[in-house]
């Protein structure tokens, strides 16, 4: 085997990790993106980073200490809220019990990795059309000699779509509409101290608002509703343009019409951009159809909605295991194809209950009726349960779900009290 050549689709934050932890092996590896630039569009909110995964991937590609840098842990701070603006759970910035998760916003995350990479590792403007063998096709532009290609080209992932034509990511029936207000702490103080530099998620049945503190002062909001039908960016279907700032908040006044004044307000002060989304994910446990020296990790193999947070923290592990592998084929002369079968039977090992966690919170914030009071000892226990011994977890299950019962059982006495 000769000098190994590894050529990586997307420059997002899994391609872009996966890239420098190969140079610094001394892997010869490019990086196409077919977007023309980093800042070619909005890369959303803010992002907890955690322990065990992304953090982990940081340490292993020597960029810790820059992640340190622009990591908030007073942005750990979250609470959920109901709409009313009922507090239902609060985790104080200071509180351990789940690990460490500093936020970093995804902008600065993205451009710490680009950063990390020699100039001209990524070429921009390059969107794949095709693969064949060892070469791959960008419009009129061919590049070849590749042993290993690996597509981390997120969730419509062209990568994919060529090994796979037959297979589409699946609408979850939840749309979501990114919002923004600058300058938050000026512009409003109000939601700025609700937010108390982390995160609030409000919730009611069909509903949901995200807000999220970002590093440069401006609040980011997640709006989901319900909608069933997946074209319903329509305008015709919605009854709106969702991509207009103005008719979207209009929308709102009326979609969020019973909730509370302080969190319609937050809505109506949003400034600047309006990105409608749809929410799909892959199946649990997927497999794609394999062909010789291809691969795919991140959001391209096991999308899945962003309600368990993992998303950019499996993508962050799958390209740390999937860098140490491809340096056992190059140091031990592996069989390439028989070390990335490997690879990929123990990333869905892996991934299966992660993905199984965010598609059940996603249903239990969504679909339940009665959230977020609802659902609460569940949510909570899930993520509880995620990080203890099998053999503890029904011992924490029943343990969240008793300190439920009582803290609401106290809530309705003190209610019943103040009524008389």
């Amino acid at each position: 085997m000769g000098e190994l050549a590894v050529a990586v689709i997307g420059a997002g934050p899994a391609g872009c990790i996966l890239a420098r932890m190969l140079f610094r092996k001394g892997i010869n590896v490019k990086v196409f993106e077919g977007e023309a630039s980093p800042d070619f569009r909005s890369q959303g909110g803010t992002l907890d980073l955690h322990t065990k995964t992304g953090m982990a991937a940081m340490k292993a590609a020597g960029l810790f200490r820059h992640f340190q840098q622009f990591a908030r842990y007073d942005g750990q701070y979250a609470a959920i809220v109901d709409k009313d603006l009922k507090y239902h759970m609060v985790r104080g910035a200071e509180d351990r019990c789940l690990g460490e998760r500093p936020e970093i916003d995804r902008a600065r995350l993205r451009e710490i990795l680009i950063d990390s990479l020699p100039p001209g590792t990524i070429q921009w403007g390059h969107r794949l059309t095709a693969i064949e063998g060892k070469t791959l096709f960008f419009g009129n532009t061919i590049y070849s000699g590749f042993d290993i290609i690996v597509g981390a080209d997120g969730a419509w992932s062209k990568v994919r779509q060529i090994i796979d034509p037959d297979f589409r990511p699946q609408y979850t029936g939840v749309a979501m509409t990114e919002l923004n207000i600058p300058d938050a702490d000026l512009t409003a103080p109000e939601i700025h101290n609700i937010v108390n530099r982390g995160s609030v998620f409000a919730s009611n049945e069909g509903q949901r608002i995200s807000f999220q503190q970002m590093g440069d002062g401006s609040i980011c909001i997640y709006a989901s509703l319900v909608r069933p039908d997946a074209d319903w960016m329509n305008p015709k279907k919605c009854g709106y343009d969702p991509r207009d700032l103005e008719a979207t908040k209009q929308a709102f006044e009326t979609e969020f019409e019973d909730w509370c004044p302080q969190l319609r307000e937050a809505l109506r002060l949003a400034q600047g951009r309006c990105i409608p989304r749809s929410l799909h994910i892959l199946p649990i446990g997927y497999r794609w159809k394999r062909m010789p020296g291809i691969t795919l990790i991140g959001d391209a193999a096991h999308l899945m909605t962003p309600h368990a947070g993992e998303g950019v923290n499996q993508a962050l592990e799958d390209a740390m295991l999937l860098a140490r592998t491809i340096a056992k084929i190059v140091e031990r002369r592996k069989d390439i194809d028989g070390e990335l079968v490997a690879f990929e039977k123990a990333m869905r090992a892996r991934v299966r209950p992660v993905q199984r966690l965010a598609y059940d919170l996603c249903q239990c914030w969504m679909f339940t009726p009665g959230v977020p009071k609802s659902v609460m000892p569940k949510v909570i226990s899930r993520h509880a349960q995620s990080r203890v011994p099998a053999v503890l977890r029904p011992l924490v299950s029943a343990g969240v779900r008793v300190y439920y019962f009582f803290k609401y059982m106290l809530c309705e006495r003190g209610s019943a009290t103040d009524a008389r």
